[in-house]
């Protein structure tokens, strides 16, 4: 072996090469763990530069700076984003780097549309469910009400705004939407009007019954004197309906 010069050139290239490789990583290890690049600075900002309305960006700051493990290398930044995304009315954060003792942290934050279900949470624009105080977000807006099954926020959005177009015809919007466990719909107005528009058996259920109700609405209203506080959807043909001090059957076949 130690006569064999091109395997000896060629191991002791190997070993050079080797002490150049971990000099180098010495190097740089020396290089990240200067003090110049311990994180000082967090700069909170909303998305879009939209200003942040109920996150407080000074006192988010200060909280987390101190809980940042690492430097401007080595600091774990899906970490810290999680940590961000925990703190309420936080829909999405995303944290990025600059050079060399900065982070900078965009924050979307969820904008409350109504109250879901009895447990004190709040269904956004987007039709995600969060928890937040009830009393800011009734700064911002005035809070429909949603209910529905575990996982139904998404649908329910998507009627919620399908219905308040399909009322429009009559000056009517929903005020409160309810998917209850058996799959059916009720809607209360801006009027006080309870509509029980019943289940979805197939696409364009829902919006056939609305159209009858529009097609005899001007009219109900001109006929009835009273306020009309109720109309039942859920027949085949026709609807029942309840005004003060009386009720109306104008249906003859039995409720699906």
């Amino acid at each position: 072996m130690w006569q064999d010069v091109k395997l000896l050139n060629a191991s002791a290239n190997f070993l050079f090469g080797v002490c150049a490789l971990l000099l180098l990583l010495a190097g740089l290890w020396v290089f990240a763990n200067q003090p110049m690049f311990t994180l000082k600075v967090i700069d909170v900002e909303g998305l879009d530069n939209v200003a942040l309305r109920h996150v407080n960006a000074e006192i988010i700051r200060s909280a987390t700076l101190p809980r940042i493990k690492g430097n401007f290398f080595t600091t774990n930044l899906d970490v810290i984003r999680h940590s961000f995304e925990l703190v309420p009315w936080v829909r999405k954060a995303s944290v990025r780097r600059e050079w060399p003792d900065k982070l900078i942290v965009t924050l979307e934050e969820h904008v409350p549309l109504g109250t879901w279900g009895e447990e004190g949470q709040l269904l956004s624009v987007k039709g995600e469910v969060f928890t937040a105080n009830l009393a800011e977000a009734e700064e911002d807006t005035r809070l429909l009400e949603f209910s529905g099954p575990v996982g139904s926020e998404k649908e329910v959005m998507n009627h919620f705004l399908a219905f308040k177009e399909w009322f429009k015809p009559i000056s009517l919007a929903p005020e409160s939407v309810a998917y209850s466990k058996r799959y059916a719909w009720l809607i209360k107005m801006n009027s006080g009007l309870e509509v029980q528009l019943g289940r979805e058996e197939n696409s364009t259920v829902l919006k056939e019954r609305v159209d009858r109700l529009l097609q005899v609405y001007p009219e109900l209203i001109n006929r009835l004197q009273g306020k009309i506080e109720s109309v039942d959807l859920r027949y085949p043909n026709g609807l029942a309906l309840k005004a003060t001090g009386q009720e109306l059957n104008v249906v003859s076949k039995k409720k699906k």
